[in-house]
């Protein structure tokens, strides 16, 4: 079993270049800079990305 972390762009982002990836963590998620994949990646717990994606679509 690979530990890679398979990253997606939004389909709200289409095709712009300055968007972020996310991965599904097994107790959250990861997000990443699209432009910059090899720096890095920052994980929410699970609450945290739940709550985000919440404020997120009550904003849209």
């Amino acid at each position: 079993m690979s530990n890679e972390l398979v990253f997606r762009k939004s389909s709200y982002s289409g095709q712009a270049p300055n968007c972020v990836e996310v991965a599904e963590l097994p107790c959250g998620a990861a997000v990443r800079d699209s432009k910059n994949p090899s720096r890095g990646h920052l994980p929410f717990p699970a609450a945290e990305w739940s709550a985000f994606l919440d404020s997120a679509r009550h904003t849209l």
